[in-house]
């Protein structure tokens, strides 16, 4: 059973976590690469449902990982399951809550820190969370307005199929980004080519740079279900 409990570090704790790079660094423990989704976070004041985030962590490893989430603004943010352990081809659900969306607060910028360690070796990986006025909704439309307006004479001819065309890009958008996200997650969980796995043949086995390209586009994938 995973624990679940919130995170309540203070500031002396991100020191001691900065210091703990330092020395691991200077160590030469060997890096880890962190698989943690999204890689930004955004809240809106006025969008209650966009108060609760959820970062996903990947552990495409053989063997399991302990992970731990600091914040540089403990107090404005709780997460759900900040510290724990996550098993080896698993991955885990972090929720994370904007505590104050108080319009003070707009345009306020965090940084989290996500830091596992497994295998003898350590990774750290940082994302972003910032809080916006308004509702994501708008921001989408006021960005569609500022785009520049098509000639009248380029929109008139197709003016009337212009609705089913629309609805069958949509579709087929949808399922290329399904697909697309189904191809990464299953990279993401093939063994490395330094593992010994016998249930999986050599020629699957991937490298660390290919995880990390389908990391990254898993994330945007990520990003596109969320809007």
């Amino acid at each position: 059973m995973r624990r679940r409990q919130s995170h309540d570090g203070r500031g002396d704790e991100g020191g001691s976590a900065v210091a703990g790079e330092q020395s691991v660094a200077a160590g030469g423990v060997p890096r880890l690469a962190v698989f943690l989704f999204p890689s930004e976070m955004v809240f809106y004041a006025e969008q209650r449902s966009s108060h609760r985030r959820v970062l996903t962590l990947y552990n495409p490893y053989s063997f399991s990982l302990s992970f731990k989430m600091w914040c540089t603004a403990p107090s404005f943010y709780r997460v759900v399951e900040a510290e724990g352990s996550i098993r080896a081809k698993s991955c885990v659900d972090l929720v994370v809550r904007h505590l104050d969306v108080s319009h003070r607060n707009w345009g306020r910028r965090d940084r989290f820190r996500m830091e596992v360690r497994g295998g003898g070796q350590v990774g750290r990986r940082e994302i972003w969370a910032e809080l916006r006025g308004g509702r994501e909704e708008e921001e989408q439309k006021g960005g569609q307005q500022r785009a520049p307006p098509h000639p009248t004479s380029q929109l008139l001819p197709t003016q009337a199929h212009l609705p089913a065309c629309t609805a069958v890009r949509s579709a087929s958008q949808w399922a290329v980004c399904v697909a697309v996200a189904v191809l990464c997650v299953t990279v993401l969980m093939l063994p490395l080519h330094t593992d010994s796995n016998l249930l999986v043949p050599h020629w699957l086995h991937v490298s660390t740079n290919q995880k990390l390209v389908c990391a990254y586009t898993l994330g945007l994938v990520t990003m596109v279900f969320l809007r």
